[in-house]
């Protein structure tokens, strides 16, 4: 689930201006947890995405079952702090992409078990342009078991992508159906303040 991506969604045209489709995508497939499904012994990518141009203040990734005060991955001040890792992901996580590129903090699991199965939690705090701070959550239930995969994935060895891209398209379709709803919305609040000033 995410919380606080964007908020000023814009009741008003200005925030409108500094809220772009890509923050829109981010919010809306975010809502909905990522279900990732892997063998034991594989590689599993853990997704997750912030702003694209946001400056990332810091980044926590937590299992919901562990301590509050334990993390899968803990990314503060541009580094790894394997001191706040729990004992079972030190050395087995990593970041998928170490520049962040594009907003993208997914992280990778390594040999995993079915010890990994559980819901793992990923967290951003950030910094724009303007220097407001958004916080972005998303979750990803991660299931570890031998059964239930196609012939499909057993020649590739499971989803690598950490899902199926092809199971976001109603759910992209969807984010564009309301945001096309409300920029009309909003068009008609304006229109009809004008109308009503004049």
């Amino acid at each position: 689930m995410c919380v606080g991506q964007r908020v000023k969604l814009a009741w008003s045209w200005e925030g409108l201006q500094t809220w772009n489709i890509e923050d829109f995508f981010l919010f809306s497939l975010c809502l909905y947890p990522t279900e990732l499904k892997v063998r034991p012994g594989e590689d599993s990518i853990l997704q997750c995405r912030g702003p694209r141009d946001d400056v990332i203040i810091l980044l926590e990734w937590r299992r919901s079952d562990l301590k509050s005060d334990t993390y899968v991955f803990f990314f503060r001040n541009q580094r790894l702090y394997e001191n706040y890792q729990h004992e079972f992901f030190k050395g087995r996580v990593e970041l998928r992409d170490p520049s962040m590129k594009d907003g993208d903090v997914s992280v990778i699991l390594k040999n995993v078990s079915t010890s990994d199965t559980g819901t793992c939690e990923c967290e951003i705090t950030t910094r724009n342009k303007e220097g407001v701070m958004t916080e972005t959550k998303h979750s990803v239930n991660l299931t570890v078991t031998t059964s239930g995969f196609t012939d499909e994935d057993t020649k590739d060895g499971g989803d690598k992508d950490g899902g199926d891209k092809d199971k976001l398209l109603p759910v992209k379709i969807l984010s564009v159906l309301i945001f096309l709803l409300m920029i009309a919305a909003i068009a008609i609040n304006i229109c009809r303040n004008q109308m009503l000033n004049s």
